[in-house]
């Protein structure tokens, strides 16, 4: 095997190709990237055996052959040879690595091809083209709701599923609910509504330029992404999503209007004295305005009152603080509207724009 690029072309995927490696065992072959080259194309594979990556680059291919290298250790030899076209070959077991006209020379121990796991094929569903910015943007929205307790496993990723005009897109940890509900113009097939595990939309994310389509295939097990050369998939959850729209209410009889960025301004204020594990403050909302204030504590306790559009009782609203920060941080317009009925049940937090997301926040008890 022998074969000459240039570097950046190379490191560039061996970053990507780095994230699906397994680095627990550095003796795992799923530590290693998978190599392969013929007809002037390099072959690049890595999987964890729950996430796998495929993707091929233009070389000049001196000698068709496939190997497996160290991912890690090949990603920092990369990093630190200048920027030129390298050689890489393989001879009796070690892959060497010489920049051209330099006195550089790395040789890393292989591991065969031939043991390297076989990546997942696509199941029998067809791939789609979808917008990379739209479907990344559904993620934004609701990705801080998942919920971190491996316990509820069926928790811990997006559920998506098809709608009569789109797709959506839900995620919750038992005190939030996070949805989008999308329609796309193009014509979407149906297929099994699924949950994805979060790491499939960081690199999702990673890997998308927010531009033009990508391809996605939606199966009982696999989901499957193709954005130009390079593809990826997951292995899905499996488990019995809750029916997440019994914690929608149907109607709620108050709405109160503020400006997101002076809501954002005064959480990060006024959680900063935020001592309990519970992240509570209160909301004082009244036709005045919202005054917020921090739990007193040895450090001292903050307060800081917001304008707001409000014609209802005066309410005083106990929450974790940060469930109201996320969604705000990636809230789109000018406004948005906190809505309920009782100040102790399910609160709809929405944009005031005609946006396709909001977002259920249950409050504590006025003694938690």
């Amino acid at each position: 095997m022998k074969f000459v690029c240039s570097k950046e072309t190379i490191l560039t995927e061996i970053i990507y190709s780095m994230d699906f490696t397994s680095q627990r065992n550095s003796l795992s072959i799923t530590s290693n990237v998978y190599l392969e080259t013929y007809d002037d194309r390099l072959i690049i594979r890595a999987t964890d055996q729950k996430l796998g990556f495929s993707t091929e680059i233009a070389v000049q291919t001196l000698e068709e052959g496939k190997t497996t290298v160290f991912c890690e250790k090949l990603l920092n030899i990369l990093r630190s040879l200048p920027d030129t076209n390298v050689i890489f070959s393989v001879t009796d077991g070690m892959f060497a690595i010489k920049p051209e006209s330099q006195s550089i020379d790395f040789k890393l121990r292989t591991i065969a091809a031939d043991e390297f796991p076989n990546l997942e094929k696509p199941e029998d569903a067809p791939f789609f083209p979808i917008s990379q910015k739209a479907f990344i943007d559904m993620a934004n929205q609701t990705m801080f709701a998942i919920s971190e307790d491996e316990t509820r496993y069926f928790l811990c990723g997006l559920y998506v599923e098809r709608n009569a005009s789109g797709i959506n897109m839900v995620a919750t940890d038992g005190r939030r609910l996070s949805l989008v509900e999308r329609s796309f113009e193009e014509e979407l097939p149906m297929f099994p509504s699924v949950i994805i595990p979060t790491k499939f939309f960081t690199e999702l994310k990673k890997l998308g330029t927010e531009e033009g389509v990508m391809e996605l295939s939606i199966g009982e097990n696999l989901l499957f992404a193709k954005i130009g050369q390079r593809t990826f998939y997951t292995t899905l959850i499996k488990g019995q999503y809750p029916n997440y729209r019994r914690v929608i209410p149907d109607s709620q009889n108050y709405s109160c209007t503020m400006r997101i960025q002076d809501m954002l301004d005064a959480l990060k204020r006024v959680s900063l004295l935020v001592e309990n594990k519970a992240k509570r403050i209160f909301l004082d909302i009244s036709e005045a305005g919202v005054l917020l204030t921090s739990d007193e504590s040895e450090a001292g306790e903050a307060k800081e009152i917001i304008p707001c559009q409000y014609e209802g009782p005066d309410s005083k609203v106990s929450l974790n603080y940060t469930y109201l920060l996320n969604p705000l941080k990636v809230m789109e317009g000018e406004y948005f509207s906190i809505n309920f009925t009782e100040p102790t049940k399910a609160m709809k937090v929405k944009p005031e724009s005609n946006r396709d997301y909001y977002h259920i926040i249950m409050p504590m008890q006025p003694n938690a």
